[in-house]
C-alpha cells in the first residue's frame, strides 16, 4: 500500500510478520524524502515505526548499530526493534514510535549552545561504539567526493541541473569550501549525526525529548560535524543558515562539553564545513523553485564564514 508517500509494499508488511509478529493494520504517519518512514499501528497493537531507504554498501546497518547502542546509553532516541534487512531492494527496519516534543525555533547563541551540549554528548557516547564507518556521507555533507564537477551526484538533482543555471557566486562559495575541506583531510574521523536540524530534534521542558534521523550519520573529523551543525541548527521545515555568532556560541559550548578545544586548524574546518549544507540546501532551491531562503542566509554570511575558515 502507498500512502502519503511512504510504502509499505506487501513484501515489507510480510517481513514486519515475521520479524516483529504482527502486521501493520493503521497509518499513523508518513513521509518520504531520502528514507520512507511510516509510523504504524500492528494488529497487536503496538504502535511502531518503519523506515526503507536505499541500501549503500551497508551503511544502514551501521547506521542502526550506532542508533542501537546509544539508545542503550539512555540518549533520547528511538530504539531499533530489528537488524536492518534488505526487502524490495531496500534497506528496512523497525524502530520505537517516539511522538511529542516541540522544535526549538529560535536561532539565538543560548539555543545554539543548547544543540552544540546535545551533539557534544552523541559524539562522545559514538565513539564508544565499534561499527564499519556509515559511508558514502549524506551527499550534503559529501563535499569530498572524487565525481566529475563540483556536486555530488544526487538523482534529486542530477535532472534538473542542465536545465536551471546555478548562480555563479554559490558555485564559487563551493569551489571555495571543496578547497579548504582537501586540505583538512589527515583530521582523525569520527561517527556523528550530519543532520543536526531543529526539525529532527524535538524537546519537553527545556530537555532533549527525541533525537531522529539517524539514518544521516556521518564519519568526518569532529570538527566537520560540529561546524557543519552550527550551521545547520536552526532549520525547521525549511532549511537555512543560522546567524553567525549563534555558530560561534555553538562551536565554544561544543567544546566546552567536550572538554576539549579544538586547534586553530579545527576551527577553520568547523567554518568551512558551517556552509556546505547551506550550499547544497541553496542549489535545491534554485534548481526546484523554491524560496530562496538558504540562498539569501548564504549570501549574506559567506565573506565572513569563509574569512573565519581561511579559505
Amino acid at each position: 500500500m502507498k500512502e502519503d508517500g511512504a510504502v509499505l509494499s506487501q513484501a515489507i508488511t510480510a517481513w514486519c510478520g515475521r520479524e516483529l509478529g504482527a502486521v501493520p493494520v493503521e497509518r499513523l504517519f508518513a513521509s518520504a524524502q531520502t528514507s520512507e518512514v511510516a509510523a504504524v499501528r500492528l494488529d497487536d497493537g503496538r504502535r511502531v515505526v518503519i523506515k526503507a531507504r536505499p541500501d549503500e554498501a551497508g551503511r544502514a546497518r551501521s547506521c542502526v548499530e550506532v542508533q542501537r547502542a546509544l539508545a542503550d546509553s539512555g540518549f533520547p532516541c528511538p530504539r531499533p526493534l530489528t537488524a536492518v534487512a534488505v526487502v524490495d531492494r531496500r534497506a528496512v527496519h523497525a524502530e520505537q514510535w517516539c511522538p511529542g516534543g516541540d522544535m526549538l525555533r529560535d536561532d539565538g547563541p543560548e539555543t545554539a549552545a543548547k544543540f552544540a551540549v546535545l551533539l557534544a554528548t552523541l559524539v562522545t557516547l559514538a565513539r564508544k561504539v565499534r561499527v564499519r564507518p556509515p559511508l558514502p556521507n549524506p551527499v550534503w555533507l559529501r563535499w569530498d567526493h572524487e565525481e566529475p564537477g563540483l556536486w555530488p551526484a544526487y538523482d534529486w538533482h542530477d535532472a534538473r541541473a542542465g536545465l536551471v543555471a546555478v548562480p555563479q557566486d554559490l558555485e564559487q562559495t563551493v569551489v571555495r569550501i571543496r578547497a579548504r575541506m582537501a586540505r583538512a583531510a589527515s583530521l582523525e574521523r569520527t561517527v556523528g549525526h550530519g543532520d543536526w536540524e531543529s526539525q529532527n530534534i524535538r524537546w519537553r521542558g527545556g530537555e532533549a525529548h527525541t533525537v531522529h534521523d539517524w539514518d544521516s550519520l556521518a564519519w568526518l573529523p569532529e570538527a566537520a560535524i560540529a561546524g557543519a551543525a552550527s550551521g545547520a541548527f536552526a532549520s525547521t521545515e525549511h532549511p537555512t543558515l543560522a546567524p553567525v555568532d549563534s555558530s560561534a556560541a555553538f562551536l565554544d559550548a561544543y567544546q566546552e562539553a567536550r572538554g576539549r578545544a579544538f586547534t586553530s586548524e579545527e576551527r577553520q574546518v568547523a567554518w568551512a564545513a558551517s556552509l556546505w549544507p547551506a550550499a547544497h540546501n541553496a542549489r535545491t532551491e534554485v534548481l526546484h523553485g523554491k524560496p530562496p531562503i538558504a540562498l539569501h542566509a548564504l549570501r549574506n554570511q559567506t565573506d565572513e564564514r569563509l574569512t573565519r575558515a581561511d579559505a
